[in-house]
């Protein structure tokens, strides 16, 4: 089926259509949706949709994500919207989630490119850092309290050619204890806090008085926490602070 008017309630899924190249069928997004040229109507939150607007704009498919709006989801089909639900929690994951997306806007072709694409990039990356050596990453998306990243995030350090002893991959961030990450002893500290995009001062780690020596990176969360094409270069980002592999 494919769809041409969609509500998209998750950032990724707008990132994620609009690199499809069909941004141009979202009629509606949320606050915290990246910019798309159509100019859709805002409904709400993340967590907080006002489902009566966006039954106002007539959606043939709603687009969700991630486990903390399975209750979004199923609000909305009990409503009787066709929804379209991305809940991947591994970097695999997020690249098969372009191609269900793709079928979901009647798209497959789309979606498919995209995540072949993406393939491509995190080849040409794992390329650059063979053979280097491997250093302790810990990656911080919440600072108070310090939660160390999970889901896709140990895909993303591993891909970078890191090591990330914090969390598994496809397991959800946690709260870390201070004697946890001095144990470690990262080589790199990356600091990606959820909402803040690139406005985090690395004095947030440093002044805590940790007894760790690294070198603390601040990257933009959108290229880290977003289940989208940006994670991609996220991971070129994290193996250029690593090994100055540079993007792909």
């Amino acid at each position: 089926m494919t769809a041409t008017r969609v509500v998209s309630l998750a950032p990724s899924a707008t990132e994620t259509l609009s690199a499809m190249g069909v941004g141009d069928r979202l009629v509606g997004v949320t606050t915290h949706c990246p910019d798309v040229a159509s100019d859709p109507a805002v409904v709400g939150g993340w967590l907080t949709p006002d489902y009566d607007r966006v039954a106002a704009l007539d959606p043939d498919l709603v687009c969700t994500s991630d486990a903390l709006q399975a209750d979004v989801r199923d609000d909305l089909r009990e409503r009787g919207f066709r929804v379209s639900h991305d809940d991947a929690t591994t970097l695999d994951g997020v690249l098969d989630g372009f191609v269900e997306l793709g079928r979901a806007v009647g798209r497959p072709d789309a979606g498919e490119r995209l995540a072949a694409d993406a393939r491509e990039r995190l080849a040409r990356i794992a390329a650059r850092v063979d053979g280097a050596d491997r250093p302790v990453v810990y990656c911080e998306e919440w600072s108070d309290p310090p939660m160390a990243a999970g889901n896709w995030v140990p895909d993303a350090v591993a891909a970078a050619g890191g090591r990330y002893p914090f969390a598994d991959s496809g397991e959800r961030s946690r709260e870390v204890a201070r004697e946890a990450v001095e144990r470690a002893d990262p080589d790199h500290v990356v600091l990606h806090v959820c909402g803040h995009g690139a406005k985090v001062d690395a004095a947030r780690f440093r002044d805590r008085g940790w007894d760790v020596d690294a070198a603390v990176h601040v990257v933009d969360d959108a290229y880290l926490n977003r289940p989208a094409p940006t994670l991609i270069e996220g991971v070129g980002r994290l193996a250029d602070a690593f090994h100055g592999a540079g993007t792909a």
